[in-house]
């Protein structure tokens, strides 16, 4: 699902990454580790293509990312890879449902379309009851598993989670880790996974 080979960034003299070979299979599950600082940000950025390394190759599901173009990747994020950051980045404006909606907005879906499968997700994660709140009116768990329904709602064929319990409670942090591993057949998702 995951090929890359010889990923190196820097950013002027500082070498933040030295030539990574990485791969993660269809349905696994991958951890990475390390020191703050060590570059695990800067992976999972690349990973997701959020930002480009300087050489080496990408592949993600047979597509060579680091060949297309800003608005193509662009494209190719939004319908194959979903994000959960250590914050949330709600759109404070916007309510639950329709940040989880946001992706399939994006990616041309209408929201009369769209939305069932936004509630599904909601009511998977535990807060049909929430769908109509803004952000500034949900827990810091809800608004992380919220953001965890916006990850899902394309049905990405990979998702990336950069700390995203980090700013949560210790048994908050506990619930979220739980989602990840909790099986997904009652959504409409093609999201599998395995431990590693």
């Amino acid at each position: 699902m995951i090929n890359a080979q010889n990923i190196k960034k820097s950013y002027g003299d500082l070498a933040v990454l030295k030539g990574i070979d990485f791969s993660v299979s269809e349905a696994e599950i991958v951890s990475v580790v390390g020191a703050s600082g060590a570059g695990k940000s800067t992976l999972l950025h690349i990973l997701g293509t959020l930002d480009r390394a300087d050489s080496g190759t990408l592949r993600i599901a047979d597509i060579e990312v680091g060949k297309l173009n800003d608005r193509e990747m662009a494209k190719f994020r939004n319908q194959h890879i979903g994000f959960v950051f250590q914050f949330h980045h709600l759109l404070p404006e916007f309510t639950a449902l329709e940040n989880v909606l946001m992706p399939a907005l994006i990616a041309g879906r209408t929201a009369k379309d769209a939305t069932p499968q936004a509630q599904k997700l909601l009511s998977f994660l535990g807060l049909e009851a929430r769908a109509q709140h803004k952000p500034n009116a949900l827990s810091g768990g809800e608004q992380q598993r919220v953001a965890v329904a916006r990850a899902l709602m394309n049905q990405p064929k990979v998702v990336l989670a950069d700390e995203p319990s980090g700013n949560l409670d210790s048994d908050t942090a506990h619930n979220l880790h739980r989602l990840f591993f909790r099986p997904p057949h009652r959504v409409q998702t093609n999201f599998r996974h395995r431990n590693t």
